[in-house]
């Protein structure tokens, strides 16, 4: 590691440097471009971002989910140096290259089923989602999506469309695209259906959610059922158990395509290659983003064969999808997780989490509900644990403000905002985890 991987603090938070650059970028940078945190990164490598006033900080954000193998890796920094010398950009239409190839191949074996599969590239998790969602209406010859409620598909036209949270992803900014359907999701501390226990609450989402699809789309209409197999943004929500085979068995008969949105819980994110692999779900049409790439821009569209073969000749792609540099990133990611068994530590990083959470249910009367798979938790923080009215946005203000002041990056996320997200490296050290952890309770229990 470039950077030893310790926290240190040499000034205050933001320091005069970031002040500085965050001054020039109010002037250059349109306000619609949000800032979370008032830094400004220096160089980062493992679990340690260091800011530009040579602040250490541990990094639970991870760009939001995109570094699972940690900055800067040496192994993905050296396979992108190597593909530079070689190959920036031909575009895979015009020339193909090879590592766009054997990534496509990698995919096809990683992703859940035994059945013959084809992937494609573009650049971001939007891009995956618009083209997953283009292969099954061709596929289908349908034309009705079904998305669900705290859903985050990404940010254009189509993604935000999809996208269940109105502010501050859609405001004012429709109209959005037709034939998008929204059913209520299985979450078990909130059911939108009555359930009071995680079994019950399955069952009356679904049957809801069957109804719905049966009386007023129509099972003939809808060409996909797009979901993530733990709701990211949407505040890391765990669905009840059976609710996502439920689903993906009444695709199934219906010829409906399911597709699984990994581009958050897939990498290892949540214990294994992909977060459906626990619901015991072969999906359609897989997603992936974010830490595919390391840290470069790479998304990708796996499914069944015969589906990725509906769409003509020139129907996907685009100028940049699937570029040299990044496909040798991924690569490389792929095979660090591998050889490290990083799904292991995935799942060993989850249940240190998991433990300093739960420390908190006996110091504090705010914690809600504590949730995640493998090295994906969150803890819901709520002002009554009786009535769950969220807590405030001041309150939760506070505690990722005091994380950061002493040198520990988090994210809010949820459609109330009341939901912390521990997104730290699947390969953090320990002691660096537990520090972390240690700041962020402290954080926590100051409020309540």
């Amino acid at each position: 590691m470039s950077i030893p991987q310790e926290r240190k603090l040499l000034t205050e938070i933001p320091g005069p440097k970031s002040r500085e650059w965050f001054a020039r970028r109010t002037a250059a940078v349109p306000v619609g471009v949000g800032a979370i945190h008032p830094i400004v990164t220096a160089r980062a490598s493992g679990s340690i971002v260091e800011d530009v006033d040579g602040n250490r900080l541990i990094d639970f954000a991870t760009g939001i989910a995109v570094l699972n193998v940690g900055h800067t890796a040496p192994e993905v920094v050296a396979a992108i140096q190597k593909q530079a010398e070689l190959d920036t950009h031909t575009c895979f239409h015009v020339t193909a290259n090879e590592p766009y190839i054997e990534l496509a191949e990698r995919l096809n074996s990683l992703t859940p089923g035994d059945h013959a599969k084809k992937t494609m590239f573009a650049n971001s998790g939007a891009e995956a989602v618009e083209n997953a969602v283009k292969i099954a209406r061709l596929a289908t010859g349908r034309t009705a999506i079904v998305a669900f409620d705290h859903a985050f598909h990404g940010r254009t036209l189509l993604g935000m469309t999809l996208t269940a949270k109105v502010m501050p992803y859609k405001q004012g900014m429709g109209p959005f695209a037709p034939e998008v359907y929204r059913l209520p999701f299985a979450y078990p501390y909130r059911c939108p259906c009555g359930g009071d226990t995680p079994e019950a609450c399955a069952a009356a989402c679904l049957a809801y959610a069957v109804d719905e699809m049966h009386k007023h789309i129509g099972e003939e209409n809808i060409a996909a059922v797009i979901m993530e197999p733990i709701q990211g943004e949407g505040g890391f929500i765990v669905p009840a158990p059976g609710f996502v085979k439920g689903i993906a068995d009444f695709c199934a008969a219906s010829g409906i395509v399911f597709i699984a949105d990994e581009i958050q819980t897939g990498m290892g994110r949540a214990g294994r290659w992909y977060a459906i692999e626990d619901e015991g779900v072969v999906p359609d049409l897989v997603t992936t983003a974010k830490s595919l790439g390391g840290g470069m821009p790479l998304s990708a569209v796996t499914g069944r064969a015969e589906l990725m073969d509906a769409v003509h000749p020139g129907g996907l792609g685009g100028t940049y999808g699937g570029n040299p540099v990044a496909a040798a990133a991924a690569l490389a990611v792929l095979e660090k997780i591998e050889r490290e068994d990083l799904l292991s530590s995935s799942r060993r990083v989850g249940e240190a989490v998991f433990a300093a959470l739960r420390s908190l249910e006996g110091t504090t009367s705010i914690v809600g509900d504590i949730r995640g798979r493998g090295a994906m938790c969150a803890v819901e923080l709520v002002s009554d644990r009786e009535t769950k009215e969220p807590l405030g946005a001041d309150a939760m203000n506070a505690i990722t403000r005091t994380c950061l002041e002493n040198g520990v990056i988090v994210l809010t996320a949820g459609t109330y905002g009341n939901v912390i997200r521990l997104l730290p490296p699947i390969n953090i050290d320990d002691a660096l985890l537990q520090d972390g952890l240690g700041v962020l309770v402290s954080a926590i229990t100051a409020q309540g």
